[in-house]
Protein backbone atom coordinates (compact mmCIF):
# COMPACT_ATOMS: atom_id res chain seq x y z
CA UNK A 1 0.00 0.00 0.00
CA UNK A 2 1.19 3.45 -0.49
CA UNK A 3 3.26 2.58 -3.67
CA UNK A 4 1.24 5.69 -5.65
CA UNK A 5 0.99 8.33 -2.83
CA UNK A 6 1.82 11.79 -4.27
CA UNK A 7 0.92 10.80 -7.51
CA UNK A 8 -2.12 12.19 -9.58
CA UNK A 9 -3.17 10.00 -12.32
CA UNK A 10 -5.43 10.07 -15.66
CA UNK A 11 -6.92 6.86 -16.84
CA UNK A 12 -8.43 6.80 -20.11
CA UNK A 13 -10.51 4.85 -20.56
CA UNK A 14 -11.41 4.53 -17.27
CA UNK A 15 -14.71 3.49 -16.18
CA UNK A 16 -15.29 -0.15 -17.41
CA UNK A 17 -12.90 -3.12 -17.82
CA UNK A 18 -9.08 -2.61 -18.04
CA UNK A 19 -9.26 1.19 -16.87
CA UNK A 20 -11.52 0.78 -14.08
CA UNK A 21 -9.09 -2.10 -13.02
CA UNK A 22 -6.45 0.74 -13.60
CA UNK A 23 -8.35 3.16 -11.46
CA UNK A 24 -8.96 1.08 -8.65
CA UNK A 25 -5.20 -0.09 -7.98
CA UNK A 26 -3.97 2.82 -8.46
CA UNK A 27 -6.60 4.50 -5.51
CA UNK A 28 -5.66 1.44 -3.71
CA UNK A 29 -2.23 2.62 -3.65
CA UNK A 30 -2.66 5.78 -2.65
CA UNK A 31 -3.02 7.62 -5.56
CA UNK A 32 -6.05 10.51 -7.17
CA UNK A 33 -6.92 9.51 -9.88
CA UNK A 34 -9.46 11.11 -12.74
CA UNK A 35 -11.06 8.71 -14.30
CA UNK A 36 -11.67 10.05 -18.07
CA UNK A 37 -14.37 8.72 -20.18
CA UNK A 38 -16.69 9.40 -22.93
CA UNK A 39 -19.07 6.43 -20.73
CA UNK A 40 -21.06 8.80 -18.42
CA UNK A 41 -23.07 6.56 -16.07
CA UNK A 42 -20.73 3.79 -16.01
CA UNK A 43 -17.93 6.55 -14.94
CA UNK A 44 -19.50 8.55 -12.63
CA UNK A 45 -20.84 5.12 -10.87
CA UNK A 46 -17.11 3.78 -10.27
CA UNK A 47 -16.10 7.55 -9.42
CA UNK A 48 -18.71 7.88 -6.65
CA UNK A 49 -17.80 4.07 -5.04
CA UNK A 50 -14.35 5.08 -5.18
CA UNK A 51 -14.76 8.20 -2.78
CA UNK A 52 -12.88 11.32 -2.87
CA UNK A 53 -9.93 9.90 -4.27
CA UNK A 54 -10.78 10.38 -7.85
CA UNK A 55 -13.20 12.69 -10.59
CA UNK A 56 -15.03 11.57 -13.35
CA UNK A 57 -14.21 13.77 -16.37
CA UNK A 58 -16.51 13.34 -19.66
CA UNK A 59 -13.81 12.53 -22.07
CA UNK A 60 -13.41 12.18 -25.79
CA UNK A 61 -9.49 11.09 -26.40
CA UNK A 62 -9.69 12.59 -30.16
CA UNK A 63 -10.32 15.79 -29.45
CA UNK A 64 -7.47 18.45 -28.57
CA UNK A 65 -10.23 20.43 -26.31
CA UNK A 66 -11.24 17.83 -24.34
CA UNK A 67 -7.55 17.01 -23.38
CA UNK A 68 -7.17 20.68 -22.53
CA UNK A 69 -9.93 20.96 -20.52
CA UNK A 70 -9.03 17.50 -18.49
CA UNK A 71 -5.54 18.41 -17.65
CA UNK A 72 -6.66 21.65 -16.27
CA UNK A 73 -9.51 20.29 -14.65
CA UNK A 74 -7.13 17.25 -13.19
CA UNK A 75 -4.82 20.45 -11.84
CA UNK A 76 -7.24 22.57 -10.30
CA UNK A 77 -8.84 19.87 -8.48
CA UNK A 78 -5.80 17.24 -7.12
CA UNK A 79 -2.60 19.14 -7.59
CA UNK A 80 -0.46 18.62 -11.07
CA UNK A 81 -0.57 15.46 -13.43
CA UNK A 82 2.34 13.52 -13.24
CA UNK A 83 0.86 10.03 -14.45
CA UNK A 84 -1.05 9.45 -17.55
CA UNK A 85 -2.21 5.99 -18.39
CA UNK A 86 -2.97 6.37 -22.49
CA UNK A 87 -5.76 3.08 -22.12
CA UNK A 88 -8.72 4.55 -23.61
CA UNK A 89 -8.70 2.44 -27.44
CA UNK A 90 -11.02 0.59 -29.76
CA UNK A 91 -10.78 -3.02 -31.62
CA UNK A 92 -12.16 -3.78 -34.38
CA UNK A 93 -11.91 -6.36 -37.30
CA UNK A 94 -11.71 -6.29 -40.82
CA UNK A 95 -10.66 -7.61 -43.78
CA UNK A 96 -8.27 -4.96 -46.14
CA UNK A 97 -10.54 -5.32 -49.03
CA UNK A 98 -13.86 -4.62 -47.77
CA UNK A 99 -12.94 -2.87 -44.24
CA UNK A 100 -14.95 0.68 -44.72
CA UNK A 101 -12.51 3.86 -44.47
CA UNK A 102 -14.76 5.33 -41.90
CA UNK A 103 -13.91 2.59 -39.24
CA UNK A 104 -10.24 2.92 -40.44
CA UNK A 105 -10.34 6.48 -39.36
CA UNK A 106 -11.94 5.92 -36.18
CA UNK A 107 -9.92 3.54 -34.98
CA UNK A 108 -6.63 6.40 -36.12
CA UNK A 109 -8.08 9.09 -34.06
CA UNK A 110 -9.43 6.99 -30.79
CA UNK A 111 -6.18 4.97 -30.56
CA UNK A 112 -3.47 6.82 -32.00
CA UNK A 113 -4.42 10.50 -31.94
CA UNK A 114 -5.67 10.09 -28.67
CA UNK A 115 -2.52 8.40 -27.69
CA UNK A 116 -0.48 11.60 -29.31
CA UNK A 117 -2.89 14.57 -28.05
CA UNK A 118 -2.58 12.75 -24.98
CA UNK A 119 0.93 12.59 -24.10
CA UNK A 120 1.07 16.57 -25.51
CA UNK A 121 -1.46 17.72 -23.08
CA UNK A 122 0.44 16.33 -19.85
CA UNK A 123 4.08 17.78 -20.83
CA UNK A 124 4.00 21.41 -20.04
CA UNK A 125 2.47 20.18 -16.74
CA UNK A 126 4.89 17.21 -15.95
CA UNK A 127 7.79 18.80 -17.70
CA UNK A 128 7.50 22.28 -14.87
CA UNK A 129 6.73 20.27 -12.05
CA UNK A 130 9.41 17.43 -12.04
CA UNK A 131 8.74 14.94 -14.39
CA UNK A 132 6.12 11.95 -14.64
CA UNK A 133 5.28 8.58 -16.10
CA UNK A 134 3.40 8.14 -19.58
CA UNK A 135 2.17 4.15 -19.91
CA UNK A 136 0.71 3.86 -23.42
CA UNK A 137 -1.47 1.01 -24.32
CA UNK A 138 -0.92 -0.35 -27.33
CA UNK A 139 -1.32 -4.34 -27.48
CA UNK A 140 0.46 -7.65 -28.53
CA UNK A 141 -0.83 -6.83 -32.06
CA UNK A 142 1.64 -4.11 -31.67
CA UNK A 143 4.26 -6.73 -32.06
CA UNK A 144 3.38 -9.03 -34.77
CA UNK A 145 0.77 -9.44 -37.49
CA UNK A 146 -2.82 -10.80 -37.17
CA UNK A 147 -5.22 -11.72 -39.58
CA UNK A 148 -7.84 -9.14 -40.31
CA UNK A 149 -6.92 -6.74 -37.97
CA UNK A 150 -4.37 -4.56 -40.44
CA UNK A 151 -6.01 -1.30 -39.59
CA UNK A 152 -6.18 -2.17 -35.58
CA UNK A 153 -2.57 -3.15 -36.06
CA UNK A 154 -1.18 -0.12 -37.58
CA UNK A 155 -2.30 1.75 -34.73
CA UNK A 156 -0.98 -0.36 -31.94
CA UNK A 157 2.34 -0.42 -34.40
CA UNK A 158 1.90 3.93 -34.24
CA UNK A 159 1.71 3.81 -30.35
CA UNK A 160 4.74 1.39 -29.84
CA UNK A 161 6.81 3.33 -32.17
CA UNK A 162 5.55 6.61 -30.56
CA UNK A 163 6.57 5.98 -27.50
CA UNK A 164 9.95 4.85 -28.46
CA UNK A 165 10.22 8.44 -29.78
CA UNK A 166 8.84 10.30 -26.99
CA UNK A 167 10.77 8.57 -24.27
CA UNK A 168 14.03 10.06 -26.26
CA UNK A 169 12.54 13.58 -26.37
CA UNK A 170 10.51 13.79 -23.34
CA UNK A 171 13.39 11.78 -20.78
CA UNK A 172 15.78 14.73 -20.68
CA UNK A 173 12.83 16.58 -18.91
CA UNK A 174 12.32 13.74 -16.10
CA UNK A 175 9.24 12.43 -18.41
CA UNK A 176 9.38 8.51 -18.52
CA UNK A 177 7.20 6.67 -21.35
CA UNK A 178 6.32 2.92 -21.74
CA UNK A 179 4.55 0.75 -23.81
CA UNK A 180 2.78 -1.84 -22.82
CA UNK A 181 1.33 -5.14 -24.99
CA UNK A 182 -1.55 -7.11 -23.59
CA UNK A 183 -2.60 -9.94 -25.23
CA UNK A 184 -6.51 -11.42 -24.96
CA UNK A 185 -8.37 -9.69 -21.91
CA UNK A 186 -11.29 -10.44 -21.24
CA UNK A 187 -13.05 -7.11 -20.96
CA UNK A 188 -16.02 -5.51 -22.81
CA UNK A 189 -14.01 -4.41 -25.75
CA UNK A 190 -13.13 -8.04 -26.55
CA UNK A 191 -16.39 -10.32 -25.67
CA UNK A 192 -18.02 -8.19 -28.06
CA UNK A 193 -16.47 -10.12 -30.72
CA UNK A 194 -17.71 -13.56 -30.41
CA UNK A 195 -18.39 -13.59 -26.70
CA UNK A 196 -17.70 -16.90 -24.69
CA UNK A 197 -16.22 -18.98 -27.89
CA UNK A 198 -13.63 -16.01 -29.14
CA UNK A 199 -12.74 -16.28 -25.19
CA UNK A 200 -12.10 -20.00 -25.44
CA UNK A 201 -9.98 -19.91 -28.50
CA UNK A 202 -8.09 -17.28 -27.64
CA UNK A 203 -6.89 -19.23 -24.72
CA UNK A 204 -5.62 -21.86 -26.84
CA UNK A 205 -3.63 -20.12 -28.42
CA UNK A 206 -1.95 -19.00 -24.93
CA UNK A 207 1.10 -21.15 -23.71
CA UNK A 208 -0.86 -20.52 -20.35
CA UNK A 209 -4.18 -21.74 -21.70
CA UNK A 210 -6.15 -18.88 -20.57
CA UNK A 211 -7.16 -15.16 -21.58
CA UNK A 212 -6.07 -12.70 -19.44
CA UNK A 213 -8.36 -10.52 -16.76
CA UNK A 214 -8.33 -6.40 -16.18
CA UNK A 215 -6.94 -7.46 -12.83
CA UNK A 216 -3.62 -9.05 -14.55
CA UNK A 217 -3.03 -5.94 -16.20
CA UNK A 218 -3.37 -3.14 -13.61
CA UNK A 219 -0.52 -4.02 -11.65
CA UNK A 220 1.93 -3.45 -14.32
CA UNK A 221 0.49 0.12 -14.59
CA UNK A 222 0.97 0.76 -10.49
CA UNK A 223 4.97 0.04 -11.49
CA UNK A 224 5.39 1.60 -14.40
CA UNK A 225 3.16 4.67 -12.58
CA UNK A 226 5.27 4.28 -9.41
CA UNK A 227 9.11 5.22 -8.66
CA UNK A 228 10.32 1.75 -8.66
CA UNK A 229 10.33 1.92 -12.44
CA UNK A 230 12.54 5.22 -12.47
CA UNK A 231 14.88 3.79 -14.37
CA UNK A 232 12.45 2.37 -17.13
CA UNK A 233 11.74 5.02 -20.49
CA UNK A 234 11.05 3.39 -23.97
CA UNK A 235 10.44 -0.16 -23.02
CA UNK A 236 7.51 -2.21 -24.76
CA UNK A 237 6.39 -4.83 -21.83
CA UNK A 238 4.36 -7.76 -23.25
CA UNK A 239 1.61 -8.69 -20.70
CA UNK A 240 0.17 -11.84 -22.84
CA UNK A 241 0.53 -15.00 -21.20
CA UNK A 242 3.39 -15.83 -23.63
CA UNK A 243 1.85 -15.79 -26.76
CA UNK A 244 4.25 -13.61 -27.83
CA UNK A 245 7.34 -15.83 -27.57
CA UNK A 246 5.44 -18.52 -29.94
CA UNK A 247 5.04 -18.82 -33.73
CA UNK A 248 1.53 -19.11 -33.97
CA UNK A 249 1.10 -16.10 -32.65
CA UNK A 250 -0.53 -14.10 -35.65
CA UNK A 251 -1.30 -17.42 -37.91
Amino acid sequence: MGRLDGKVAIVTGGAMGQGAAIVRHFVAEGAKVVIADIAKEPGQALADELGGSTHFADHDVSDQASWERVVEETNERFGPVNVLANNAGLLRFGDIERMPVDEVELLWRVNQLGCFLGMQAVTRTMRKNGGGSIINASSVEGLAGMASCTAYAATKWAIRGMTKCAAMELGPKGIRVNSIHPGMINTPMTRVHGGDAAMEFGASRVPLRRVGYPEDIAPLYVFLASDESSYINGAEISIDGGVTSTHAFGG
